[in-house]
């Protein structure tokens, strides 16, 4: 079948058919979705197998919204189950019904249909979701699941419905990267959409309770679920913490529906992307909301977006959501991370077009005028994404010396707390390094909290006392003048964790070079007043500041 014929036979399928965006009630009976996982685990419908029927080019196209590369490569091999799965579901395209037969010889074409995954005609199949293989490594290694979600604009042709599930994008690998890969009790994954966090999140968990306001949402995750095998995860109905009244989880991940979008009439309200709420409110929801219902100790990592006004930074507003939250005096511990900005302008046109209306037609142009006006009512002068990571501090003695006038960094806030331990207060831009390559973030989240409470834990006395080496991918840069001895410029740089480079004088980098373990950290900056002729306290209040920003940022770590 070409390019020509199978769009063709899109069309009349969906003819034949009434409404094609009519949503399908998703089913997860037990026997179907065995029969299912035989099916596409004989096919080989994997990662690895789909790239490979039409080559890194057509994949390309496919990302860029054209499926004729892809199909011009499956011609001549598009009749085998993996040729008819890979058409069928990712594609977008009715397949025959005799190949469908061959490709679900275990669970059936009829029961795929009951499912609600097919729609079946008398001469043939068409999807009626995305149905496709997902890969990813954790700390626990590789794996690979099947997701399913609803059809994209791809494949529609059209724009999406309100209720529309999303399935895997770029802030699905983002976040389940940032997640701690650390065992724990309970994890709640608040909007759980097609239930990929929670999947996720269960690999660490001995449960998982994932809610949605979708009841659609949770079907399909539910389905996702036992397509793949995974139990102990717990679908609740309802929004944000109402489904978990009084319950406190030892970790929660959060994907939330954070796009601001006018709350004006004829502006569709997504479900997956739309809280319901005025501007950045239901971010501020939501992060208020963490404190009630962490663990002492438990961790939260989440996506969002804040809102730049007439004269306030965006960082400085979500900053001010923590300290109105801090109601009795602990607080939390709170790292946020601005990747992009984008202004009125770019962030309303992205999220029109990723709805599935296309720029140049009037209702684009409409919906663009109408996310204008809202941002010109508020005083909205941009927007902020980025992601969010909280710490709900355990309570304990307050630490004898600690200097909490001091802050940990120039972007890190330490504050006086009834008990324990100063807070962490970090709030950074970070535009292109961590966007860049989410996969594995998940343990520098949980090495900077680590440090951070060791920072809080040692005040000047007993840090100058600890013992500090270099990480393992740490390295040092230099540049010279042509002809000149001493280095200009002098740099460290992170190569793992998010790649942070730090400028450093003559005094900071044989500090640096000096950490090996042996040596605390008073012993290294007295011998290096020695070598220098610099006052010790001089130098003292100039290294160890450097030394806490340091540690906080991974480049140096105390010795075991």
């Amino acid at each position: 079948m070409n390019a020509a014929a199978a769009s063709a036979s899109s069309a009349d399928f969906a003819a034949s058919t009434g409404t094609p965006h009519t949503l399908p009630t998703i089913g997860a009976d037990a026997a179907v979705t065995d029969a299912l996982r035989q099916d596409l685990t004989d096919a080989g419908f994997t990662v690895e197998r789909v790239d490979a029927l039409w080559g890194a080019e057509a994949a390309a196209s496919l990302h860029r919204g054209s499926r004729v590369a892809a199909l011009r490569a499956l011609a001549a091999r598009d009749t085998t189950p993996l040729g008819t799965l890979a058409t069928l579901f990712v594609l977008g395209l009715p397949v025959r019904r005799a190949d469908a037969d061959a490709a679900f010889p275990s669970a059936g074409v009829q029961s795929v249909e009951a499912s609600g995954l097919v729609r079946v005609d008398a001469d043939s199949v068409a999807p009626a979701v995305d149905l496709r293989p997902y890969a990813f490594v954790d700390d626990l290694g590789a794996g690979s699941w099947w997701i399913v979600s609803d059809l994209g604009e791809l494949a529609l042709g059209t724009a999406l419905g309100e209720e529309h599930v999303l399935g895997i994008g770029g802030a699905t690998t983002t976040l389940s990267g940032l997640q701690v890969p650390v065992p724990v009790r309970r994890v709640l994954d608040l909007g759980t959409g097609c239930g990929i966090q929670a999947m996720h999140a269960r690999r660490f968990a001995d449960e998982v309770v994932a809610t949605d306001i979708s009841r659609r949402a949770l079907d399909i995750a539910r389905f996702n679920a036992q397509l793949n095998g995974i139990d102990g995860i717990e679908f609740r109905f309802g929004s944000l913490f109402e489904p978990v009244a009084g319950e406190r989880f030892d970790r929660i991940v959060s994907n939330p529906p954070f796009v601001i979008t006018p709350r004006s009439e004829g502006v569709p309200a997504y479900e997956y992307r739309d809280g319901g709420m005025v501007g950045d409110a239901l971010v501020e929801t939501v992060l208020i909301g963490l404190g009630d219902h962490l663990e002492p100790g438990g961790t939260a990592q989440l996506l969002g977006n804040w809102e730049y006004h007439w004269g306030t930074d965006g960082l400085d507003r979500v900053r001010s959501w923590f300290e109105r939250a801090d109601t009795d005096g602990l607080g939390l511990d709170a790292w946020v991370i601005e990747r992009e900005r984008q202004d009125p302008t770019a962030y309303a046109e992205t999220w029109i077009r990723d709805g599935g209306t296309k720029p140049g037609t009037p209702e684009f142009d409409r919906l663009v005028g109408a996310w204008l006006d809202d941002f010109a009512d508020r005083r909205v002068t941009g927007v902020g994404f980025g992601y969010v990571v909280v710490r709900k501090p355990r309570p304990g003695p307050t630490r004898a010396g600690s200097d909490a006038s001091r802050s940990l960094r120039s972007d890190v806030a330490a504050e006086p707390v009834g008990r324990g331990a100063a807070h962490l207060r970090r709030f950074e831009r970070v535009p292109e390094t961590l966007g860049s390559n989410p996969a594995g973030l998940g343990a520098t989240v949980a090495r900077v909290l680590d440090a951070a409470a060791w920072l809080a834990a040692h005040d000047d006395v007993a840090l100058a006392a600890a013992h500090l080496v270099v990480a393992g991918d740490v390295t040092e840069e230099r540049f010279y003048w042509p002809g000149n001895d001493d280095p200009t410029v002098m740099a460290l740089v992170q190569g793992g964790g998010l790649g942070r480079r730090v400028d450093a004088d003559t005094a900071l980098a044989a500090f640096v070079g000096a950490c090996d373990g042996e040596l605390s950290v008073a012993a290294i900056v007295g011998a290096l007043a020695q070598i220098t002729g610099v006052d010790e306290q001089v130098l003292a209040a100039d290294l160890l500041p450097a030394a806490r920003d340091l540690v906080l940022d991974g480049l140096l770590v105390p010795a075991a």
